[in-house]
């Protein structure tokens, strides 16, 4: 994984955050999840007929992940009145459940095994399980705990370092690494564009949603034209043997 993969990630998360906040506050929760539900079925139904890596299409579905995730995460929270501490406990344990299955069905949790079928299956699943947990996370220590969406982004930005700087000890394997950082994108970019986002007395910079999601938009879709551009010129450039 390259550093622009990371940055793209994290950007989605923020832009999950805002975009699903803006939609359920201005077309109402139901309209939402509805239309989020159908983008994402959408998204992820031309991810699994792509039969090579696709930036476009796999960070679309990403994207729609984290927007739906957002939307599963607060439904529970707003509308059914669970409490972050208890739906973060359960996406955690659903987390597990879907790593153990993955592992004990397929031997390995390594994401460059991920070519199709059922493990393209657990893959998405576990993704989204990862988004919603990451979610209630973050509005954990923000809004539950009450310490606010800046230092509680900066507490995210300090555990998602742990990985690259722990990832090369002896013993410690990668692939943990790789879903540790990929759990803590979701809390780390949401708290952030919330930050921007939200009102001054609510501790933020008062940029709204609808314009944090924009710029978030334009910023993911550059860079992942960008990426579109550059996988497209590497599939049809030969290749210059490895010297050995």
């Amino acid at each position: 994984m390259t550093a622009v993969f990371w940055i793209v990630k994290i950007l989605t998360t923020g832009m999950g955050e805002t975009t699903s906040d803006y939609l359920a506050r201005t077309l109402g929760p139901i309209p939402a999840v509805g239309s989020a539900a159908l983008l994402l079925t959408a998204a992820l139904i031309a991810q699994a007929r792509t039969r090579h890596y696709v930036p476009a299409v796999y960070w679309t579905a990403v994207i729609m992940v984290s927007v739906f995730g957002t939307m599963a995460a607060d439904i529970a929270h707003v509308a059914l009145g669970v409490p972050y501490t208890a739906s973060a406990t359960a996406f955690a344990a659903t987390l597990a459940l879907l790593f153990l299955l993955w592992h004990r069905m397929e031997g390995t949790l390594a994401t460059e095994t991920v070519t199709g079928g059922r493990r393209e299956a657990f893959y998405w699943s576990t993704v989204m399980a990862a988004f919603a947990l990451g979610t209630a996370i973050g509005d954990l220590t923000s809004a539950t705990l009450d310490w606010g969406y800046l230092p509680s982004g900066l507490l995210f930005t300090a555990l998602i370092t742990l990985p690259a700087l722990t990832h090369r000890l002896p013993g410690l394997s990668p692939v943990l690494t790789f879903w540790w950082a990929y759990i803590l994108t979701r809390p780390l970019g949401a708290c952030f564009a919330d930050w921007a986002g939200v009102s001054h007395n609510r501790g933020g910079l008062n940029l709204g949603t609808g314009p944090v999601s924009l710029t978030l938009t334009v910023a993911i879709t550059a860079t992942v034209t960008w990426l579109n551009t550059t996988n497209s010129t590497r599939r049809h450039t030969p290749q210059t043997p490895a010297r050995t």
